[in-house]
């Protein structure tokens, strides 16, 4: 199993299961069926609402003997209704309580962006409370005391730039450990990516093989799919494998975790029998060729301009 190691010497599976989008009824067997095959990196989040069908697959595949909990690594994510210093610890133990679990492998702030408590997301800019009044540096404050707690065991962010991983490896303290970003052969972030490797932090691929099952909210006229680019098709009918292990193997080869996520047994297989595959460095050159820097989670569902939020404030672009 490919890994990623962490200051203290934990080690992540760099493969994981991304469980955004696993629909309640679908999801339980997805993990169970996920750890049957060799996965032990299972990608959660409090806003996906299904962390308690999670857990009842976690609880049983250790009830079954499957695996040990610490044979597994769990990540979870605040959500942004979440970032007060008092609300942090609540979120956590809710999701903990879903999970079915004692403690977190990993626990993310999901965005750079805060909502009052208890809108999921809101209906106008009435719902948002900006920076200024909530800061960054509050909500990692609450990370930090629960990662001394014992109930997290790393900590880190998502969707962040590099002036805000900056901003709290500034604050002292714990410095974040991981952040999870968009990455795809279009918008492939190579400055973050080497800005957070030379500051020891670890970066994961969401939305890695394009995420064409996302809400339709999310998509727009004309865009681009990796899964159908002519290059990584090319990759892949070359070396007898699919378009979606080219683009998993890809990431793993930048020394990324990556999280693709299914629900369908052939497709969860095919995924993970990606760890038995390598590209060679010219096919790593044709597909660093791809960048566009497009964004497939572009973040304008959280333009509140009169709370501080705009596209360019949140990737600091």
């Amino acid at each position: 199993m490919h890994t990623l190691t962490f200051s203290n010497n934990d080690k992540m599976p760099a493969l994981g299961l991304g469980t955004w989008k696993s629909a309640p009824g679908e999801v339980k067997q997805a993990v169970i069926h996920a750890i049957e095959i060799g996965y032990r990196h299972i990608d959660c989040a409090a806003i996906y609402q299904n962390e308690a069908e999670i857990g009842d697959a976690i609880a049983e595949c250790i009830e079954k003997g499957l695996v040990k909990r610490e044979d597994l690594w769990i990540t979870s994510k605040l959500w942004n209704d979440a970032h007060k210093q008092n609300e942090v610890e609540v979120a956590l133990k809710k999701t903990l309580k879903d999970l079915r679990l004692d403690y977190l492998d990993l626990y993310l702030i999901h965005w750079p962006v805060v909502f009052k408590n208890g809108i999921d997301f809101p209906e106008n800019s009435e719902g948002y409370l900006r920076l200024s009044e909530v800061p960054l540096s509050e909500t990692w404050s609450a990370m930090q005391q629960l990662q001394k707690g014992g109930v997290i065991q790393h900590i880190g962010t998502s969707n962040f730039s590099r002036k805000k991983l900056q901003h709290l490896i500034d604050l002292e303290g714990q410095q974040p450990e991981m952040n999870q970003v968009e990455l795809h052969p279009y918008l492939q972030q190579q400055d973050l990516l080497e800005y957070c490797h030379e500051n020891g932090i670890h970066v994961t691929a969401y939305s890695p093989l394009g995420s064409m099952d996302r809400p339709e909210v999310f998509k727009k006229q004309g865009e681009p799919i990796p899964l159908e680019n002519e290059t990584i098709v090319a990759i892949a009918e070359k070396n007898q494998i699919s378009p979606a292990q080219v683009l998993i193997r890809w990431q793993l080869q930048r020394n990324i975790s990556v999280i693709p996520k299914s629900t369908n047994p052939k497709r969860l297989k095919e995924n993970f029998d990606t760890l038995k595959i390598e590209l060679n460095d010219a096919e790593m050159d044709e597909i660093a060729a791809l960048d566009q820097h497009k964004r497939i989670i572009d973040g304008a569902f959280f333009v509140a301009p009169d709370k501080g939020y705009t596209l360019e404030s949140l990737w600091d672009e």
